[in-house]
């Protein structure tokens, strides 16, 4: 039985990726988010639920789905505090999801890929796995050891940035650019694009959250 909870957000989405998770059999809950609802519209898919302050979906398509009374909808003011992903998010949580990927997170709003990516650690907080997709990039949060493996990797790049505060004791093994016991801050780029060099490289780590994106040209 299928344990994937996929978010559909309003950034941009790439039609042959994104239908391909939202189609596939993994695919056990959709919430469709403001204008990440057109996108399901278009191609037919119904959500389980719907949310968001709808300040950037066409009105017709709202109407439409005001229409199916057996999709619940979460209107919001506009005037909020939390993003209409992170509503997502928490709504997810409260449901009891504990598998969640996150499509239409990334764009060209920095503003607001970052907002989704700091957003990854209400899920985190709730013991909940979440992570952004798009067809360049895979983010998620980690805390500790984590194995990378090269048949499994999202793509040829990986890169890792702390969330929160300093990183002590940070090790990087296996990869094209080892690293061994370093304090890693928030305000340098040491670990941006390293690569994993035989089958597998293991992050290693005392404590804190840091963020890991895998990436592909």
């Amino acid at each position: 039985m299928s344990n994937r909870t996929v978010i559909v957000s309003g950034g941009s989405l790439n039609e042959k990726l994104s239908l391909s998770i939202l189609q596939g059999e993994e695919c056990g809950y959709i919430i469709g988010v403001d204008r990440g609802l057109a996108f399901l519209y278009q191609h037919h898919i119904d959500p389980d639920y719907i949310v968001g302050d709808f300040d950037s979906l066409a009105p017709e398509i709202l109407e439409y789905y005001k229409t199916r009374k057996e999709i619940p909808i979460r209107e919001f003011n506009p005037v909020k505090d939390a993003s209409d992903t992170e509503i997502a998010i928490r709504l997810a949580i409260e449901s009891g999801k504990k598998n969640l990927t996150i499509l239409g997170a990334t764009g060209t709003r920095i503003d607001h890929i970052w907002a989704n990516v700091q957003s990854l650690k209400v899920a985190r907080d709730a013991g909940a796995e979440a992570e952004i997709l798009d067809e360049h990039n895979r983010i998620r949060l980690i805390h500790g050891r984590t194995v990378l493996k090269k048949e499994k990797a999202f793509g040829p790049y990986f890169s890792i940035f702390p969330l929160g505060g300093e990183i002590d004791g940070l090790s990087i093994r296996g990869a094209k650019y080892p690293l061994y016991h370093h304090r890693l801050t928030p305000y340098d780029s040491l670990c941006v694009s390293n690569q994993i060099q035989g089958e597998e490289a293991v992050i290693d780590f005392q404590g804190g959250l840091v963020v890991l994106m895998e990436t592909r040209d």
